[in-house]
């Protein structure tokens, strides 16, 4: 871990450490994965102004959203199944980022359940939620998300239904069901025995804790995949935040917005913010970059609500990249993913250092010392 220089790093870390299938699902998008090199490409090719003799001996990463002060406008976004990349995943991660000072984002699709995140750390975090057609349980994961002293929702609508991804397929993870899939993933597992050894035998239970109630206790993989096929609701509309609205009354996040006329939809409706988000690509293959996206999104909605974004940033330079084109915060979703697969808690905590170090550098030479003097301004 100590000679992790960047994220991708612990791209490689984990690579050598996951199940082949875990690590597929993480690192992989949807079709052909025009989309999820977009994202990388595009952010890549955002030029900034170098500018020079300015007092930066100062710098100041802090900034608030939805009413809190943070240390970075960095947080860990929404990561399903992160619980089998390392012991109680979820838990680790939230407090890595606690630690930080940034927002963590627990997903609807975690291994540890709402209530045993909040035991695990001593301050709020966030939840996100996936519209499914029993709106009674919706109701019920929502409840629990107050009780765990959430403070915002992030609902994503970038889901209606399951993005097609050949490379879970080819894995064995959504490609080989019943009993052969499940001794072909075990023996993957056996093949890797720090993790086997880490998640696979001290690791349990295995089960999605929040949506549990419903799978059941012996449910696998497979059944996670089903499930999501059967029960995410693709009849949603934008008449269902009033429902949300209705249950939820903390800030109201839509994540999954690529538009800036679906942008304009959910401010006109009450949402507090936004994500900027193709779902890292793994959803609609040949969508639009979260890079090319975010300008004009920002543009149409960024004084009446807060704007979020996440796809493709891969150190601290990108995120100073996506706050120049409009974002006052920015996800990490398969960085902190490889982190956590790679190191654990401390492998989290060590790549938000190198993100904020990297911040400091890309801030020291445009002539920043605050956040909120990151803008449209320093780019060329």
């Amino acid at each position: 871990m100590g000679r992790a220089a960047s994220s991708l790093d612990y791209r490689e870390l984990a690579r050598r450490r996951l199940p082949h299938f875990l690590f597929e699902y993480i690192d992989g998008g949807s079709y052909d994965q025009v989309t999820l090199a977009r994202n990388v490409d595009d952010l890549r090719e955002v030029t900034l102004r170098q500018r020079v003799l300015r007092d930066v001996s100062e710098l100041d990463l802090s900034t608030e959203l939805f009413g809190r002060k943070w240390d970075l406008p960095i947080g860990l976004g929404p990561v399903g199944l992160s619980g089998l990349y390392a012991r109680r995943g979820e838990v680790q991660g939230a407090r890595a980022a606690e630690a930080a000072g940034a927002p963590f984002c627990l997903s609807t699709m975690s291994v540890c359940a709402l209530d045993e995140v909040a035991r695990g750390v001593g301050k709020p975090f966030w939840f996100q939620l996936y519209m499914t057609r029993d709106r009674g349980f919706v109701r019920e994961l929502l409840a629990k998300a107050r009780d765990a002293s959430c403070t915002a929702l992030l609902f994503t609508v970038d889901l209606p239904v399951p993005g097609s991804r050949y490379r879970d397929a080819r894995s064995g993870l959504s490609g080989s069901p019943g009993l052969a899939g499940a001794l072909r993933r075990a023996w993957q597992g056996a093949c890797r025995p720090g993790w086997a050894w880490d998640v696979g035998l001290n690791g349990r239970p295995h089960l999605l804790g929040n949506v549990a109630p419903m799978l059941g206790e012996s449910s696998g993989l497979e059944d996670f995949l089903g499930w999501i096929g059967s029960n995410f609701d693709s009849s949603a509309t934008w008449r269902d935040l009033d429902f949300i609205r209705a249950e939820w009354k903390g800030p109201l996040v839509i994540k999954g917005v690529l538009d800036p006329d679906d942008a304009r939809e959910a401010a006109a409706l009450g949402a507090d913010g936004l994500v900027v988000s193709n779902h890292g690509g793994r959803q609609l293959d040949g969508a639009l970059s979260t890079a090319k996206a975010l300008g004009p999104i920002a543009e149409a909605v960024g004084d009446r609500m807060t704007v979020l974004a996440d796809g493709g940033v891969r150190s601290g330079l990108d995120v100073v990249r996506m706050l120049a084109l409009g974002a006052k915060g920015v996800l990490l979703g398969r960085a902190w993913a490889y982190a956590l697969a790679g190191g654990g808690q401390r492998g989290v905590a060590h790549m938000l250092e190198l993100m904020a170090a990297e911040m400091r550098v890309a801030m020291a030479l445009t002539g920043c010392t605050r956040i909120d003097q990151i803008d449209r301004s320093i780019l060329v």
